[in-house]
C-alpha cells in the first residue's frame, strides 16, 4: 500500500492596503523564516494568509473579494488552509466569521502571537526589527508608531489600530542599523501621525531627536517623512530638516479639507488661516521642500462654495503632489451620524477637478524643471527605461525620473545625478550626468 507523501507546507503572505500593513507582513515573515517555515509574499503557496485593509469602501471591497477569492481555491482543494488578519478582520470579524465561515480563522491586528501559532510557529521575542522585506532594495518602510489619538470624524483607523503607542528611539535605531547591513539606503517612516512620536513614551513630541538619531545610522542616505498632522506639527523637525542632508526635504502631510466649516465637523483642530500659516513656515524654513497631501472630497454638509474654497486654495497653495479621494461613509465613525448627503456622482465630479487642477499645477512644476540636475536613486528597470526617484518623491505615490536603457547602464539601488531634459505631468526624463 502506497503512503502519501508529506507535502512540506509554504506560506503565501498576501498584502493589501496601506505601507503600514507591508511593515506588519514584513514582520510576520520575518517570524516565519526564523522558525524555519517557507515563505513567500504573494506567490503560490498551499496555506495563504491575507492581510487585509478595512479603510473605505473600496479597500473593503478588494479584501473581501480576495477572502473569497482564496477560500473557492480552498473548495477547489489548490490551497489547504486560509487565514485572514488585519483591519478588516479587527473591524469586522464577527461578520466575517458569519459570511465567509470557510477561512479557517481570523485574527485581529495585535495577535501576531496567535496567528503564528496557527501557523505552527513561536513568536520570538529577540526577533527585533527583523523582518523579511518586500520593497526593492534600496528603501524599506520603518514603522515608528502605531495606533491614532486624533479623534477625526471621518476615520476609522483607531477602530482598528487602536491608541497612539510609540516605539523607543533606540529600536528604532537598531531595526535601522540592521536594515542598512542588508543594503536599504532610504527609510520611509511611517505612522498614522509622525507628530504625534515620543509623547507617550517620552512626555513631549519628539520627532527631531529620533530624526537626530536614524542620521547617524551608516548606510542609510535618505529618510523620508509619511503621514504628519497639521496640529501640533513639532516645528524643531524642519530645522533638522534643513541641516541635515540625510532628511529628505519631503513631507506627506494629509490636510483633507480647508473650508473651516469642513474642518470642524470632521474635528481636525485646525482651521484654513492656521494650515496656511504652518504651509508658508515650511517653505519659508525649509526652501525648495516638497509638500505632499491628501484631500476628501463629498464630506457630509459639504456644500459648492465649500468646495470651491479646497479648489481655491489647491490652486493658490500650488502643492509638489497632491491626492484626492471621494469621502466613504464609515460606521462606527463620528461623521456616520451625519447624513451622507453628497450624491456619488457629484463626488466623483468634485475629485476629479481637483485632480485636473493638480495635473496641470504638476505640469508646470515639472516643467520648470527641465535642465536641472538632481540626485536620484534608481528603484528598478522597467521596458526601455531605468527608473529613479529624485528626494521630493516617494515610491508607488509620486512622479518618478525616466532613463532610457538603450543608451545608458545604471545600477539598481545607485544614487546617480541625472539632469531633466523633458517632463510630463507625473514623469522626468533625464539622463546620467558626471
Amino acid at each position: 500500500m502506497r503512503t502519501k507523501s508529506l507535502k512540506k507546507n509554504k506560506i503565501n503572505v498576501i498584502t493589501l492596503g496601506c505601507s503600514k500593513n507591508t511593515y506588519d507582513s514584513e514582520v510576520l515573515m520575518g517570524q516565519l523564516k526564523a522558525n524555519g517555515k517557507e515563505v513567500a509574499h504573494e506567490e503560490e503557496g498551499n496555506i495563504v494568509v491575507i492581510n487585509t485593509c478595512g479603510f473605505i469602501d473600496n479597500a473593503k471591497e478588494e479584501s473581501v473579494n480576495t477572502i473569497l477569492e482564496y477560500v473557492d481555491k480552498k473548495d477547489q482543494g489548490i490551497v489547504d488552509k486560509v487565514f485572514v488578519t488585519g483591519c478588516l478582520s479587527e473591524r469586522y470579524r464577527p461578520d466575517l466569521e458569519k459570511e465567509i465561515p470557510d477561512v479557517d480563522q481570523y485574527f485581529g491586528t495585535t495577535e501576531l502571537p496567535l496567528l503564528l501559532k496557527a501557523l505552527g510557529a513561536d513568536y520570538k521575542h529577540e526577533l527585533l526589527g527583523e523582518r523579511l522585506t518586500t520593497t526593492p532594495k534600496n528603501y524599506a518602510y520603518l514603522k515608528i508608531a502605531e495606533g491614532c489619538d486624533r479623534p477625526c470624524s471621518f476615520c476609522a483607523i483607531p477602530l482598528m489600530r487602536g491608541k497612539h503607542v510609540s516605539q523607543p528611539i533606540e529600536k528604532l535605531v537598531k531595526e535601522a542599523e540592521g536594515l542598512a547591513k542588508k543594503g536599504v539606503k532610504e527609510l520611509i517612516l511611517i505612522a498614522q501621525d509622525l507628530t504625534y512620536y515620543g509623547l507617550d513614551l517620552y512626555k513631549k513630541r519628539n520627532l527631531a531627536e529620533l530624526l537626530e538619531n536614524l542620521a547617524k545610522v551608516e548606510g542609510i542616505e535618505w529618510i523620508r517623512l509619511h503621514y504628519a498632522f497639521p496640529s501640533g506639527f513639532p516645528m524643531d523637525v524642519l530645522d533638522l530638516m534643513k541641516k541635515e542632508a540625510k532628511i529628505c526635504n519631503y513631507i506627506d502631510i494629509p490636510l483633507q479639507h480647508i473650508s473651516d466649516n469642513i474642518l470642524k465637523s470632521m474635528k481636525r483642530g485646525t482651521t484654513k488661516e492656521k494650515t496656511t500659516q504652518l504651509l508658508k513656515e515650511f517653505r519659508e524654513r525649509v526652501p525648495g521642500m516638497a509638500i505632499r497631501t491628501t484631500l476628501i472630497v463629498g464630506y457630509p454638509g459639504e456644500t459648492q462654495e465649500d468646495f470651491e474654497i479646497l479648489r481655491d486654495w489647491v490652486q493658490e497653495m500650488k502643492f509638489e503632489r497632491l491626492g484626492c479621494f471621494t469621502y466613504s461613509h464609515e460606521e462606527n465613525t463620528g461623521a456616520f451620524a451625519l447624513e451622507d448627503d453628497v450624491p456619488q456622482e457629484v463626488k466623483q465630479a468634485r475629485a476629479a477637478e481637483i485632480m485636473d487642477l493638480q495635473s496641470q499645477i504638476s505640469w508646470d512644476l515639472n516643467q520648470e524643471k527641465i535642465g536641472q540636475t538632481f540626485k536620484c536613486v534608481i528603484d528598478r528597470k522597467e521596458g526601455q527605461y531605468f527608473i529613479g526617484r529624485t528626494e521630493f518623491d516617494s515610491p508607488d505615490v509620486d512622479n518618478e525620473v525616466l532613463v532610457d536603457a538603450s543608451k545608458y547602464y545604471l545600477k539598481t539601488g545607485d544614487f546617480v545625478n541625472l539632469k531633466v531634459t523633458d517632463a510630463t505631468e507625473f514623469d522626468l526624463y533625464a539622463e546620467p550626468v558626471n
